[in-house]
């Protein structure tokens, strides 16, 4: 038996964070499926819903996700149909992603899903955002903290 409260499991943040993500990506994997698309998937669309056309080194960006990562990911898609990969005329090192027209016809019934998911969740709208606001708090600071000490090195 520890003698250090702060080892004990239930006061661990990240075994906090690790359980609900596992929880609400299982709950999105099921609603998902009905529409042949897997979570990282979903969040390369929700990207592009928002800013069709985006630089894929944005997209890496936004998602936090390599090279390596986001490749296959963006081929499921262009197979699926669901997105395109342009080239542009500017700089032809810049590659940007596009919503084709199925993607588009998706948008309202993947925003049910997410509906769902939230609704899941129990919270109450005000809860929901301040939860959201916190966990970004929470990432920003540990993302400056982790910048910070790269720089040293």
């Amino acid at each position: 038996m520890s003698n250090f409260d702060n080892l004990r499991l239930d006061n661990q943040l990240c075994f906090a964070l690790y359980t609900a993500t596992n929880s609400i990506t299982r709950f999105y994997r099921s609603l998902l499926n009905d529409y042949d698309l897997t979570y990282p998937q979903y969040l390369v669309l929700v990207v592009l819903w928002e800013k069709d056309g985006i630089a894929i080194k944005d997209v890496m960006r936004q998602l936090k996700l390599d090279s390596g990562t986001l490749s296959p990911i963006i081929k499921r898609l262009q197979s699926a149909e669901l997105v395109e990969k342009v080239r542009t005329d500017e700089d032809e090192r810049v590659v940007r992603l596009f919503l084709t027209d199925k993607a588009k016809q998706l948008e309202p019934l993947i925003a049910e899903v997410q509906t769902k998911v939230a609704c899941k969740t129990d919270l109450s709208s005000s809860e929901f955002f301040e939860l959201l606001s916190t966990l970004n708090e929470l990432t920003n600071s540990l993302n400056k903290r982790e910048e910070a000490a790269e720089k040293v090195l």
